[in-house]
């Protein structure tokens, strides 16, 4: 038993190192090789933040544990909308400013519908995989253009003043994009045998685990990157790296974990429970980044508690069912 805690508290440092590592490296590429810095705040940020659940998730679905995988990217979902970004405005107000964030949001709401259409079923087979990667595809290609024709947005500005702040050279990049790379398939390996160890022991399903632990290790990367930038006024970066996150999560996580391993039976409660909370956050936060008369939105402090709030409330349900 001590053991898997060691594995998890191990996995769960080694993961945060290396996946901000991997993010700097790829960044500092990108920005050596010439790709547009907007580009850089779109794609390889949010992808970046994105690569822990992506990880852990296929791992766990290659080692027949899909609910484990399926919990990890619900989960974090969840943690990135209730915790972080509730966590984040107590930090500072968030104010969203940049058009392209807000062409994100709406955008992850239908992203959000179209899995709990395909969960409506309670299971995930091959093909639904497969068409969730085609949509991660497609969310690429719609990043690429959105930075050739958001030249301009808040968003450029915040991203370029964070690549000035973090600046290395392009073997330096290269040398922490694979090493970051490599540490966090490691550290994943490491905190998956931990987290299904633990399950075992205490008789607490994959799933849960996965909505709970996984889910809030493999989003701590998120928790940094935007608890810094509200710190330092870069509200749209803060927001951004959950919207961007929660896109990858569904369509790249969910999509490789099914790829990898179908579900061809999954518990009611993912679609009646954890589905549905993270819908309804995915909700609030596109009501808080819009006004009605179509100004930018706000983030507030209280706004802010009632997130974590929510948090609290959901995870502490989670606990009074764990015979699920």
């Amino acid at each position: 038993m001590l053991g898997y805690l060691l594995a998890i508290i191990a996995g769960f440092a080694l993961l945060v190192w290396s996946a901000d590592k991997f993010v700097e490296g790829a960044a500092a590429t990108a920005k050596h090789l010439g790709m547009p810095t907007l580009l850089i705040g779109i794609l390889i940020v949010g992808f970046g933040t994105s690569a822990p659940e992506m990880v852990v998730s296929a791992i766990a679905a290659y080692e027949k544990n899909p609910s484990l995988a399926l919990g990890n990217a619900l989960g974090s979902n969840i943690v990135n909308i209730a915790l972080i970004l509730g966590v984040t405005a107590m930090i500072a107000p968030i104010a969203v400013h940049s058009k392209i964030v807000k062409k994100e949001i709406p955008l992850l709401v239908l992203i959000v519908l179209a899995s709990g259409y395909a969960l409506l079923d309670y299971r995930l087979t091959l093909i639904e995989g497969i068409l969730l990667l085609v949509g991660f595809f497609a969310l690429i290609g719609w990043s690429v253009f959105a930075a050739i024709k958001g030249k301009g947005d808040v968003l450029e500005d915040d991203m370029q003043a964070e690549l000035k702040a973090q600046a290395m050279s392009l073997k330096a990049g290269i040398v922490w994009l694979i090493s970051g790379l490599f540490l966090l398939i490691v550290s994943s390996r490491v905190l998956v045998w931990g987290a299904v160890g633990t399950a075992q022991e205490f008789g607490v399903s994959d799933l849960i685990i996965g909505l709970t632990i996984v889910a809030l290790g493999t989003s701590l990367p998120e928790l940094a990157a935007s608890a810094i930038a509200a710190k330092k006024g870069e509200h749209d970066i803060a927001i951004g790296n959950v919207v961007g996150s929660n896109m990858f999560n569904i369509l790249a996580v969910v999509g490789i974990a099914t790829v990898i391993s179908p579900m061809d039976t999954m518990a009611s409660e993912v679609l009646q429970r954890d589905w549905a909370v993270m819908f309804v956050l995915t909700l609030a936060l596109l009501a808080m980044a819009y006004r009605a008369n179509g100004e930018n939105g706000t983030i507030t402090r209280s706004k802010g508690i009632g997130l974590i709030l929510c948090y609290i409330a959901y995870n502490t349900y989670l606990g009074m069912g764990l015979e699920v």
